[in-house]
Parts: structure tokens; sequence; C-alpha cells
């Protein structure tokens, strides 16, 4: 089997869809890629964002929980996510951006080799943007532009997902044994120079395919609700390439959902020993079918075809979205 490519998309919990699309949109400037639905309940509102093309390695999505509680931050979590930036000026030009929002964001640091900034989205998710200047294995991107924020400082896709852990061992153990990752370096954590992450990294390396791992036993168990992460999916070529990783995890006695159609492009979802959920999902398409409308707001809820046949009742029990 090839080596994992990198990050896929990251996808969280969001208490309200509106406020959420209005962040990501108009403040965070990405594409809002597609409105559709959690297949697996699908009263609850999936949301994608990404670059110009929804490409593999730029998604962010959130599904939404109206009665959702905030998080509990802790243990056995993915405690945040990266979005990257060209430049370190690029960094300066987001912490002003974000303040002006009112924003809660944390100064710029520089630690490994790298600058970076943190802040917190309206539902709590701690999300750091990471400078790539000098990294040459950032992947090529097609990033979307908005008007108020200059095509050099746009975001270009996922950078490192934070895995916090009681138990690092085992955690490393599926990410190097398991998946291929080969461990980097050490560095103080993103965000929390109190911490140290051990670094792991796959397929050609660097930002866009690195997991940062964090052990710490003191914290409580992270409980799950608004800003919180439910999964880090990664990249794997096609379907052919997915059944090998799922026959090989499942023959590790990991728990996991097996092979499914997400239509969008297939997945295999798995949980390690510190109850971290992997998704390995498929380069190959179709993808998002990305128009070149602009709205994707104010366009049908776009629903897989083995859903279509249940629109009407799916769209009744949705709040429609009023983020504009």
């Amino acid at each position: 089997m090839k080596p994992i490519i990198g990050q896929h998309h990251v996808s969280m919990f969001t208490k309200d869809a509106s406020t959420n699309v209005a962040f990501y949109t108009k403040v965070m400037g990405l594409r809002f890629v597609k409105k559709t639905v959690n297949q697996d309940n699908v009263g609850m509102y999936h949301l994608f964002y990404g670059d110009k093309l929804g490409s593999p390695g730029t998604g962010v999505t959130f599904f939404e929980l109206p009665n959702a509680g905030h998080a509990r931050k802790g243990t056995n979590s993915i405690s945040s996510i990266s979005l990257a930036v060209a430049s370190d000026e690029a960094l300066s030009f987001w912490k002003a951006r974000l303040e002006s929002s009112q924003v809660s964001v944390g100064e710029i640091v520089h630690e490994d080799g790298r600058a970076s900034l943190t802040f917190s989205d309206p539902d709590d998710l701690t999300v750091h943007l990471v400078s790539v200047q000098g990294d040459k294995l950032y992947p090529p991107n097609a990033a979307w532009q908005v008007e108020d924020i200059p095509a050099q400082y746009a975001l270009l896709g996922l950078g490192p997902a934070v895995l916090t852990v009681s138990d690092s061992a085992k955690t490393i153990d599926v990410l190097e044994r398991l998946l291929g990752y080969k461990k980097t370096r050490s560095a103080k954590a993103m965000g929390d120079g109190a911490h140290d992450v051990t670094i792991f990294e796959t397929g050609t390396g660097g930002l866009s395919t690195e997991i940062h791992v964090k052990e710490s036993a003191l914290e409580d168990k992270a409980r799950p609700g608004r800003g919180s992460v439910h999964h880090v999916a990664i990249r794997v070529s096609n379907k052919e390439e997915l059944a090998g990783w799922a026959s090989r995890i499942t023959a590790e006695g990991l728990k996991n959902t097996g092979i499914l159609d997400r239509h969008f492009f297939t997945s295999f979802y798995f949980w390690d020993p510190n109850g971290i959920v992997f998704e390995l999902a498929t380069d190959e398409g179709p993808g998002y079918e990305v128009s070149d409308e602009t709205d994707v707001l104010h366009e049908p809820l776009s629903l897989p075809p083995f859903l279509e046949g249940r629109r009407e009742e799916i769209e009744s029990k949705l709040k429609p979205i009023t983020a504009f």
C-alpha cells in the first residue's frame, strides 16, 4: 500500500449553522463548498468549507448540534486543528483582522522554526494559523478569494491536527506501526508552551501531513460538545487502497465502521485505543462537485443519490441558514 498522503479534512460540532457559516466565510474567507446533512443522522446539517475547488487537504466541516452544551477540553481528544497561511507576514494580518472581529486571539509565537497564531472560534474551538514560509513541501492550492482579504494572506488548507491523549504510546503505535507515520521531532505545543508534542509526518512530509501528539495524563477526559473535534480524516488515493488499509486495521481488532460510501468520497472510520476517531477518506471522487456559483447558502440542499428520495422529509426537519 502507498503511504497515507496527509490530512483530508477535519470535522467538528457547532451549535448554530448560521453563526458558523458567517464566521468561516465572512471572517476567515473560506469557500462554503457544500450544504448537506450528516448521513448517519439526517436531521443534522453537515457544512463543508475549503479552497476554490473543495480540494482534499483543505476541508473544514461542521455538524450542527443546536442543543449542544460547551465541550469540556481535556485528554483523549483531538484538541485543536490548524490552518496554513503562506507567510509570517500573513499572521500579522490575521491577528489584526481577528481582533477587529472581536475574536479571542493570542500572540504570534515562534516555535519549532515556525510562526503560529492561536484563536478561538464562536464555539470555542481552538484553531491555530501556521505559517508555511520556507516549507517547500506544502502542496499547491487554489485559495478562495474574498474582497477584503489580500490574495497573499488567504488561507491555504489544513495544517497539523493536535491529539491530546493520556497514554501517548498507544496512539503513537497506531500512527507509526499501523499507519506508517514517521516521528520527526519534538517541539513546544502550538499555543501551549507548557507542553511538548511529538510530531509525526507521512507521505512527502511537511505541514499538511503532520499529526502532533501531546501526552497529558493529569487532565480530565474531554467531553464532546460545541467546539469539539469529532474526527480527523487522512487521505488515501482510491477505493482499492482504502480496502487494503481497512483490512489491515480490522485485523488489529480496532473498533471500526467498515467501508462507507459517502458519495463525495469513500470512507473508513476507526477508533484508536485512546478513543481518537480517525477517518480514512479517498481522493477519488466525485468530490464535492463544486460549481462556479458562489452562493451555496441559497442553493438547494445537496444530497447524495441514496438520500434524494427522502428530500422532502429531510428538508422539513432543518432550520434555514440565514448567515448573510
